[in-house]
């Protein structure tokens, strides 16, 4: 026992106990400070000189200046994430006119910083401009695996589309059904069947995470969907990628008793 309490007390020893499942709702950015999370900085890892995450009015500002993730300090599994967020104007070199980049790294595992630019092994549910809703396969220690219903079009990359062939992957990126194929890396882009609201307007993406299941919505409409994750558990990361974006809302909810285990 007294072993099992030093792991947990001692600052910078990792706990690999069992995942937090949500009984109820997790408020995980309570609205005044950075509680709950940790910094990860691909040069300066914990520390912030730059004030890369900062709170101002409310809202987790992510400056985007230098690469990185906030990180829960927590692992959790067996959940609805919902994120709320918003494009801010700043973006900093080398994707000054490049699409404004993010993402919310799920089931992150292993160290800090594992998978380059201070982020972990992880799912990511990408942030981009045309691409919010994108599942990139994170690699870090081990390559992320999952299964999706996906077509492959003209253009050989692979669209999410519900009834498709089943394929498994464990690297890449499986693209939300939408993604326009004439998609630019360039700032400001937006496609013709875009589901991310205009730059400065308000955006909510929702993760479900059950067992090996994935299901990833974007104001309100299912945009991707994997099942047969190697990942199941793990800690959550908002990542900062060149842009600026406002957050004021991360929470976690308990799955909705159908889609529980």
């Amino acid at each position: 026992m007294r072993s099992a309490l030093l792991w947990l007390l001692v600052p910078g020893l990792v706990f690999a106990g069992e995942p937090v499942r949500p009984a109820k709702k997790i408020v995980l950015y309570n609205g005044r400070d950075l509680a709950n999370f940790y910094v990860s900085l691909k040069d300066t890892g914990r520390e912030d000189p730059k004030g890369v995450f900062t709170v101002r009015n409310g809202m987790i500002r992510i400056s985007g200046e230098a690469w990185g993730g906030l990180t829960t300090e927590q692992e959790y599994a067996d959940y609805r994430l919902v994120v709320e967020w918003k494009w801010g104007s700043k973006t900093w070199p080398p994707r000054e006119q490049n699409a404004r980049d993010s993402g919310i790294l799920l089931h992150g595992t292993g160290e800090d910083g594992a998978a380059g630019n201070g982020w972990l092994e992880s799912i990511e549910y990408q942030i981009i401009e045309g691409g919010t809703g994108d599942l990139i396969l994170v690699r870090g220690a081990a390559r992320p695996r999952v299964t999706v219903e996906a077509e492959k079009r003209s253009d050989g990359q692979l669209y999410w589309k519900p009834g498709a062939e089943r394929v498994t992957r464990d690297q890449g990126r499986i693209n939300w059904y939408g993604r326009d194929m004439q998609w630019q890396d360039r700032l400001g882009f937006r496609g013709a069947g875009d589901v991310e609201k205009p730059v400065g307007q308000w955006n909510r993406s929702e993760i479900l995470a059950r067992g090996g299941s994935l299901t990833f919505y974007l104001n309100g409409r299912i945009v991707n969907q994997a099942f047969d994750s190697s990942h199941r558990q793990g800690k959550i990361q908002i990542q900062s990628e060149g842009a600026e974006i406002f957050v004021r809302k991360v929470e976690l909810h308990p799955l909705p008793r159908s889609q529980r285990k």
